[in-house]
């Protein structure tokens, strides 16, 4: 069986670049591997390529001027936004065989309709920058990552990404009303409505986000907005044990409704790990405790924080939290997310990480870091579980830093067998391998193990009806 890896299996030669280096014009085709460099590595450095060439178009024209040129001559196309992706899905192959297509350029803003609560961007937006341009409209985009600097639009909805807000918002698919779509043959799909209800067929939409740039290329979108919340109140609660993680999420529900925007949890030896290696970071808290939830309620001026304090008062009469740490202005608010936020960036300090962004049923959380603890110690005795993640809607990023004093090398060659046993226990209660961050190279023959060959084998019918020459991202999500 032959795949998309190994299709497009021919670099375009030095006339077929030309080609390519002329639909954007001179400036913005980049041949020189020192300044291709940043586009080639992800940052973990799991996925490093190499490429023939780097376009970076500045309209959907150019982008299907591209497309339409790399089909007719079966060359591979890898779309790129901020390279922020952690699965490798970014990345070309090592072959060198494929061209990189950078949206970096594609960066307006096309569109604010603040009565309509929708925003239209271009893929190559960041998501700070949406953000930014929702609130100067009076509204809220909520989508937020710890990478929103510099990830896009396009690779939020490339992904589906989710982030600290699907609790109260929901994943980059629940806040996208349409999309403009360039397809492998070129040709454009216009699909940036408005609408909050649109039962005409297929839906395209929800087809073409999550793919990963294997079926088209998202140009621009059309997103929802909402209400910029008056108030956020914020806390960091330490908890006395595992079996009070479930209660305090569902006690905050209860509690707050609608208004619980964020209810996230790391383990005790991650914020260990985040105040030794982050400058500026410290602990809010003066004692030791083996878990902690940074939770955030919003909601209208005043109602918010009351909110707050009456749901951190019942849970400490519950004995569910033993102490807790509340957010009195904007930069104690930002405080507390840092060390949130920085829980990846902290885990490099310790060694060699091995990585796992896994969803199970909100029930099952504790079953899941349970058994996957003890499978864990199974494989490498003393190796550190660090899992955090977005509790209330399953989402654990599930990593594990090496036992001191091993080799990094030696640890990370276990990769493929930590992430078998973990996959299994996520199966086993009925789970998702990867709840945002994608399959990429990284989860690919994962996928084909996980999945039903019903599944698998309706994803590479689709693939093969909207991509046949196989051009786009090969190897990439799903073998042919």
């Amino acid at each position: 069986m032959t795949s998309s890896s190994d299709r497009p299996a021919t670099a375009p030669d030095a006339r077929l670049i030309a080609r390519f280096a002329a639909i954007v014009g001179a400036d913005h085709a980049i041949t020189d591997t020192s300044e291709q460099a940043p586009f080639l590595r992800e940052w973990r450095d799991l996925y490093v390529g190499r490429t023939p060439l780097i376009v970076k178009p500045g309209s959907t024209e150019e982008v299907s001027r591209l497309l339409a040129l790399a089909n007719a001559e079966g060359v591979g196309v890898v779309a790129q936004g901020g390279n922020t992706g952690l699965v490798g899905g970014q990345i070309p192959s090592a072959a060198g065989t494929e061209i990189v297509l950078s949206l970096a350029r594609m960066n307006r803003i096309r569109s604010v309709d603040p009565a309509g609560s929708t925003i239209t961007v271009e893929a190559g937006v960041t998501l700070a920058d949406a953000q930014h341009a929702a609130r100067a409209a009076g509204r809220l985009f909520p989508l937020s990552l710890a990478s929103e600097g510099s990830a896009t639009i396009g690779g939020c909805l490339a992904t589906n990404a989710g982030g600290v807000a699907v609790l109260s918002y929901g994943t980059a698919r629940a806040l996208t009303s349409g999309l403009e779509v360039v397809l492998a043959d070129g040709r454009v799909w216009d699909g940036l409505k408005a609408l909050k209800k649109d039962n005409t067929g297929y839906d395209l939409r929800d087809l073409f986000i999550g793919s990963e740039g294997t079926l088209g290329i998202i140009t621009a979108a059309t997103l929802r907005l909402h209400p910029e919340p008056q108030e956020r109140a914020t806390a960091f609660a330490a908890l006395p044990n595992l079996d009070a993680l479930l209660p305090f999420f569902r006690l905050a529900e209860t509690h707050a409704g609608s208004a619980l925007t964020a209810f996230e949890f790391m383990s005790g030896l991650l914020l260990a790990f985040v105040t030794r290696h982050i400058p500026g970071t410290r602990r809010p808290l003066a004692g030791e405790a083996p878990w902690f939830v940074l939770l955030e309620i919003s909601g209208p001026q005043g109602n918010a924080s009351a909110l707050r304090d009456s749901l951190l008062a019942r849970a400490a009469e519950e004995g569910l939290i033993t102490d807790t740490a509340v957010a009195a202005s904007l930069q104690q608010a930002a405080d507390l997310w840092r060390l949130r936020e920085a829980a990846s960036e902290a885990q490099k300090g310790e060694g060699g990480s091995i990585k796992h962004d896994i969803s199970v049923p909100v029930s099952r959380i504790l079953d899941f870091l349970v058994s996957a603890g003890d499978a864990v110690e199974r494989i490498c005795p003393g190796a550190r579980p660090v899992p955090f993640g977005h509790f209330g809607d399953g989402n654990v990023h599930y990593n594990i830093s090496q036992p001191p004093g091993m080799a990094r090398e030696a640890f990370l060659a276990l990769w493929d067998t930590m992430a078998r046993a973990v996959h299994d226990v996520v199966v086993s209660l009925g789970g998702s391998i990867s709840a945002e961050h994608g399959i990429g190279r990284l989860k690919r023959d994962e996928l084909v193990r996980v999945k039903s060959p019903v599944e698998i084998d309706l994803m590479r019918r689709i693939k093969t009806a909207l991509d046949p020459k196989g051009i786009l991202n090969p190897g990439k999500l799903l073998e042919l």
